[in-house]
């Protein structure tokens, strides 16, 4: 059986949430959002091991989260780095060497859906890197720093990127190591593997697997986590 690790980046100290804590220690449901996105793993029998990574500050807090609600799976809790691509990196260098996959997701995701997780890894052992999304419902312009509107792209070719991404993870960290030499800074870890030359497909999800980034979210998530993806649903 090959073996499958997840890195969950929960590093960051999420400004646009407008609140003193960081939205992953934000509580949802009786419990913080980022001990619901790591029990997603932890349930799911395909997942060997996760690598938690967050802030310097919160290693310890994250570390008795592991304790207080059994997340065995957890091998690792490691300090991010400046950006959301270095504590990756550094995720992803604390895998075991006989780690052949790796999913990369965010910390402040906790409604993806187990099917559309393994679809993703699947598609990824069949090209070598996957991610999931989803088509966008808005028409999207490109606008100028004046507000003009430049163009419009069609919206038929315009897919919203979610996690987990998926990757053999020799490739993924070759690729990370390669963008560390030139200096480059991708929006994703998909696009760090674009730079290599090698094609990412895509695995559509659904639209209830948001990132909790902003205040709007917190209504909706404890929308989905009652009606759709709580304990109690199937």
């Amino acid at each position: 059986m090959s073996q499958l690790a997840v890195v969950v980046v929960a590093a960051g100290k999420g400004s646009r949430m407008q609140t003193v804590e960081s939205k992953q220690f934000l509580v949802l449901d009786g419990k913080p959002i980022l001990v619901h996105t790591l029990s997603l793993f932890q349930k799911m029998e395909q997942v060997n091991s996760i690598v938690l990574v967050t802030g310097a500050d919160d290693v310890e807090r994250c570390r008795g989260y592991i304790k207080q609600y059994g997340l065995s799976k957890v091998q690792s809790v490691v300090a991010g780095g400046q950006e959301r691509q270095d504590s990756v990196y550094k995720g992803l260098q604390m895998l075991t060497t006989d780690t052949e996959w790796v999913l990369v997701h965010d910390g402040v995701r906790p409604f993806t859906a187990k099917e559309h997780i393994i679809a993703c890894w699947h598609k990824a052992m069949e090209t070598g890197a996957a991610v999931l999304a989803v088509p966008v419902k808005d028409t999207i312009k490109v606008v100028d720093t004046t507000g003009k509107i430049q163009s419009t792209p069609d919206r038929r070719s315009l897919w919203a990127i979610q996690t987990p991404q998926a990757f053999r993870f020799s490739l993924l960290l070759e690729a990370y190591e390669q963008a560390k030499k030139t200096g480059f800074i991708g929006t994703d870890d998909a696009m760090l593997v674009e730079q290599l030359g090698i094609s990412v497909q895509v695995v559509e999800a659904d639209y209830y697997n948001i990132k909790i980034t902003t205040p709007e979210d917190l209504p909706w998530a404890n929308w989905i986590i009652h009606n759709v993806r709580g304990e109690k649903q199937p």
